[in-house]
């Protein structure tokens, strides 16, 4: 007999990558389920809303399930431990960061992974940094079907992206949640406005899971690309309040000012550049908008975001004030992807 948690079948991929996350999912035995339910082996009782029961399961077969595991016959130690484990999923595409002196093996690094992971049908490798104003990044092929266009799931909905020609981190999933939430917790419906909205992740998500608290969402890409595939995404989604602009984000703000546009909400999900369009966010802003402000900061450094908060408010001649900090990832050692949320008071 296992432990397991009982759980509705539209809840269950949000409860296993909690299960996942907090390390509570017992890989010995096999998931069952019924007709409603899907109950999951955990490795303890923790205090839940679901309910804990004790079920037969079947054995799992013990498979190899650490990448530095499964390539310990083609790699040294030495190899092995230069191995970066951490990696990109974006639907069934699993994206690696290979260091230059694991080169000569990097197509055998990536047919370990298609082993040990059957839910990833291609392997890409990055081959360089995000650059220029779309944050493109190029992919090298690795093993796997040969594609680079994917089909991602999450936060209840689908987004189709080609990962080289889009800029899309499937690791802001939980923020695009958090942001969500926020939504919902609103006590009117809002106007929401998301800069720099890609292939519509923001859009799509807060569109779907928070429509009953929404008037309107528009989004700003200048990538065409991007704009291409949010567009797709939003029929996908079958969506219909959400307007997209295909544009620069200092052309298209001054033609919503003109037309008196005022939002609610504003995104501003561009960490490297946000300070520069603050002066824009603020110019279609009112009394008790919401800015959640994006930037990359060293730990040493968290201050320097109200800063330039603080330095746009006072050209603006707008008041503020903080509402929450937030990490909401790890960019590099000691500096992390933050967001500000303040208000216009």
């Amino acid at each position: 007999m296992a432990l397991c948690i009982k759980v509705p079948k539209k809840e269950a991929n949000k409860v296993k990558i909690e299960l996942i996350r907090n390390k509570n999912l017992n890989n010995k035995y096999k998931v069952i389920s019924d007709k409603e339910n899907i109950y999951f082996p955990i490795n303890k009782e923790f205090k839940t809303k679901y309910k804990t029961t004790n079920k037969k399961l079947d054995s799992m077969k013990q498979e190899i399930t650490s990448l530095k595991t499964a390539l310990k016959k083609i790699l040294t130690k030495k190899e092995i431990e230069m191995v970066k484990t951490a990696y990109d999923l974006v639907g069934d595409i699993a994206i690696l960061e290979i260091d230059e002196e694991l080169r000569k093996k990097e197509k055998d690094i990536a047919k370990a992974l298609l082993k040990i992971r059957k839910d990833v049908k291609t392997v890409l490798r990055k081959q360089g940094s995000h650059e220029g104003v779309f944050r493109t990044q190029k992919m090298k092929y690795l093993a796997g079907e040969k594609k680079k266009i994917a089909l991602h799931k999450e936060n209840n909905i689908k987004l189709k992206l080609n990962v080289e020609t889009v800029y899309f981190s499937p690791r802001l999933s939980t923020e695009r949640k958090r942001i969500t939430e926020l939504v919902k917790k609103s006590k009117k419906k809002e106007d929401i406005l998301i800069m720099f909205s890609g292939c519509s992740p923001y859009c799509c998500v807060l569109a779907r899971n928070a429509k009953d608290k929404i008037n309107s969402i528009i989004g700003i890409e200048i990538n065409p690309e991007g704009h291409k595939y949010a567009l797709e995404n939003i029929k996908l989604n079958k969506l219909t309040n959400v307007g997209l602009n295909n544009g620069d984000v200092k052309k298209i703000v001054p033609k919503l000012v003109k037309l008196n546009k005022k939002y609610d909400r504003i995104l501003m999900p561009l960490p490297k550049l946000a300070e520069d369009f603050l002066g824009e966010a603020l110019a279609v802003s009112k009394k008790d908008t919401i800015i959640h402000f994006y930037n990359f900061l060293h730990e040493k450094e968290f201050e320097k975001a109200e800063q330039m908060i603080k330095k746009a408010c006072v050209k603006a001649k707008k008041k503020y004030k903080i509402l929450k900090f937030v990490k909401c990832g790890q960019h590099s050692p000691g500096t992390y992807r933050i967001c500000l949320d303040f208000k216009i008071v």
